[in-house]
């Protein structure tokens, strides 16, 4: 199976599409699926042609790993929830073949058929639409267990897996900050409920009455972990903190 990067989950679905994210804290665009970053103002060399690393990045996935389609399709099922097959008629489509060729290029029958195939694949897409609706209306509805740690309202994936108490919240703080709660950090771990109680230490530092700019944020985070670009995006993602569009403004959700 592909490695999938944790970069890759915390992807948008649109960042996911073009294959690459901006980082605008290091100023460099990254390949979701290779890892690789590219400096903003730095010109990149393509054969005789040069590009500015936005639109080099693009010419980087088509030269290093035929396509984001490509990649997202050849993910493992257990990834995508696609056979072999459905896969393999995805790939004729994306080429812009007919239903009668890709019948034939299939051996699938006729083309009535390979129109059936068409319509599952694309009320497939309808409830993976509505399922990932349900999922995100389910987070926000969760409810809060007696005698646990609360998460802010709007923090992801917020249900009995990731409840903790007190007296765990307290082991994982002492294992992970060895030094004292105000850093740094030994190891930023990986399983989500550990993360999830380091995210919300880490967050206290932070004026909730405050606007942050982004290298406030990021001298803040320093103090926990070398990579605070990490710290950043998670206490993003996971609903502890909001920012603007542009990435210029941070605070914290209450």
């Amino acid at each position: 199976m592909k490695d999938v990067s944790e970069l890759f989950w915390q992807a948008s679905p649109a960042e996911l599409k073009q294959g690459y994210r901006y980082d605008g804290a290091a100023g460099v665009y990254i390949c979701l699926i290779c890892g690789e970053t590219f400096a903003d103002g730095v010109v990149y060399r393509h054969g005789d042609l040069l590009y500015e690393a936005r639109k080099y990045v693009a010419v980087h996935i088509a030269a290093s790993h035929q396509s984001v389609f490509a990649f997202l399709v050849g993910l493992d099922r257990k990834l995508t929830g696609l056979t072999d097959h459905q896969k393999a008629l995805l790939e004729l489509f994306y080429d812009g073949r007919s239903d009668a060729e890709v019948a034939k290029e299939l051996g699938a029958g006729s083309v009535s058929t390979v129109r059936n195939h068409r319509f599952a694949l694309r009320e497939k897409q309808k409830q993976a639409k509505v399922f990932l609706a349900i999922m995100e209306l389910l987070a926000e509805r969760a409810p809060k267990k007696s005698g646990f740690i609360d998460l802010p309202r709007g923090t992801r994936n917020v249900d009995e897996r990731f409840a903790i108490t007190a007296e765990e919240n307290e082991k994982i703080l002492a294992a992970c900050l060895p030094q004292g709660p105000d850093g740094p950090l030994a190891l930023f771990p990986a399983k989500e409920k550990k993360r999830l109680a380091i995210l919300r230490h880490i967050v206290k530092y932070f004026d909730p009455t405050a606007t942050y700019s982004e290298k406030e944020v990021n001298a803040i985070l320093k103090r926990f972990y070398d990579d605070y670009v990490l710290l950043r995006r998670y206490l993003v993602d996971y609903g502890f903190m909001d920012r603007t569009a542009d990435g210029g403004k941070y605070w914290i959700k209450l």
